[in-house]
């Protein structure tokens, strides 16, 4: 007997435009921010998601697409020299 399917969102009309993220277990202590960014969770990887998933956009969005990409490599490499979150996302508060 094989794992049940994920009837909930992939057999409906629609589903295309629908995509699950989920938890990945590590096996590391890191920082808060750190587990998002290894999660697919994280503000860079979602706005890709976007610029990817979005018909004509990825033309477009080329150059925002490639910060992202690199903001999430900048990320890596401060986390490996400082053990700690970057300071934008550290010290981002909400100005809303």
């Amino acid at each position: 007997m094989g794992l049940p399917r994920p009837r909930l969102a992939y057999r409906r009309t629609g589903r295309k435009n629908l995509h699950v993220r989920g938890y990945k277990e590590i096996g590391t202590t890191t920082t808060p921010f750190d587990m998002v960014v290894r999660n697919d969770l994280d503000r860079y990887r979602l706005v890709m998601d976007v610029i990817e998933r979005v018909p004509g956009l990825a033309v477009r969005a080329a150059a925002v697409r490639q910060r992202m990409v690199d903001a999430r490599q900048r990320h890596q490499a401060w986390i490996r020299e400082h053990g700690m979150d970057l300071p934008e996302v550290a010290d981002w508060t909400w100005d809303g």
